[in-house]
């Protein structure tokens, strides 16, 4: 099956949430939703109502996708003072 624009930006989107066991049926009515949007080029008013839809779904699956350390600032921040008190201990143990 070939995807449009938003379908392909869509399921991109969905990999990157790695939740493809927790949700199944809300992805495949985003990706319908998506597709319905790639369809619609030529009546606004669906276009519109899917792509208001899309948004809706794509929020819940956000909220269900785990949280990762990857960009996330407080874990970098733990990281980063970490890196820094280890820094000192070693400092501290060499001048003893």
């Amino acid at each position: 099956m070939i995807l449009g624009t938003v379908a392909s930006a869509i399921k991109e989107e969905i990999n990157s949430l790695r939740i493809d066991d927790e949700a199944p049926g809300m992805i495949a009515l985003a990706l319908s939703l998506a597709r319905a949007v790639d369809a619609s080029a030529k009546n606004p008013a669906a276009k519109a109502t899917a792509a208001r839809e899309l948004r809706a779904v794509m929020r819940e699956l956000h909220a269900r996708a785990p949280v990762g350390k990857e960009g996330d600032t407080v874990d970098e921040l733990q990281d980063k003072r970490e890196e820094r008190r280890k820094a000192a201990r070693e400092r501290a143990a060499a001048q003893e």
